[in-house]
């Protein structure tokens, strides 16, 4: 692990982490891919991106990487989950398939696909009082929802029906958008300097 530049791992079991190691080099870290427990145990950090989140859970398990996963977060890593990595964060989902699991950290309960199907996509700007400047331009795809937030976590912004759709917790930082979609990187920004924070 560096002392100047962060690694930034991006799980690569399934999902559109190629964005995110875009992103995250983009923004002067070392981006690489995790898929394995000896590629985690080198990271600074780790992004869990959007994609499917009860594959993910499977794949997780069949790498052997959800018990190491599990005790990454609880050692403190700093983990930024997009989507379905918001739902791999949570400690409760309100709708998961029978035998879906999560990695949990964020004291949140989720509904996943809570916008609807993938033809019910939006768009929407959103202020988040955490992020300095203009309201970030939050694309929405098959998107979880927040709709219980526990006392440990900390909701960061919601959209305009009042539903909560960033949080954060510890090490911990959640979004149900993806912001690698856009040119607003300020979350991916946030979650960096977050990551250099703990480093020095």
């Amino acid at each position: 692990m560096s002392d100047t530049t962060p690694r930034i791992g991006v799980l690569a079991l399934q999902g559109d982490f190629r964005e995110h190691l875009h992103v995250m080099s983009s923004l002067g870290a070392e981006a690489v891919t995790v898929r394995r427990e000896q590629e985690l145990a080198s990271v600074d950090g780790l992004i869990i991106p959007g994609g499917e989140s009860s594959v993910m859970d499977k794949l997780s398990r069949s790498f052997g990487l959800a018990g190491p996963l599990k005790a990454a977060i609880a050692a403190g890593l700093p983990v930024y989950g997009t989507c379905a990595g918001l739902i791999m964060l949570a400690d409760r989902i309100l709708d998961g398939m029978a035998d879906q699991q999560t990695l949990g950290g964020l004291d949140v309960a989720v509904r996943r696909n809570a916008f609807g199907s993938q033809r019910d996509s939006f768009e929407e700007d959103i202020a988040f009082p955490a992020l300095d400047g203009d309201p970030v331009h939050a694309v929405f795809i098959r998107a979880p929802v927040v709709e219980e937030v526990g006392p440990a976590a900390t909701p960061l912004g919601a959209v305009s029906d009042g539903r909560v759709v960033a949080v954060e917790q510890g090490n911990l930082l959640g979004t149900s958008f993806h912001p690698e979609m856009t040119n607003d990187w300020r979350f991916h920004q946030l979650f960096l300097d977050r990551v250099r924070a703990r480093l020095a």
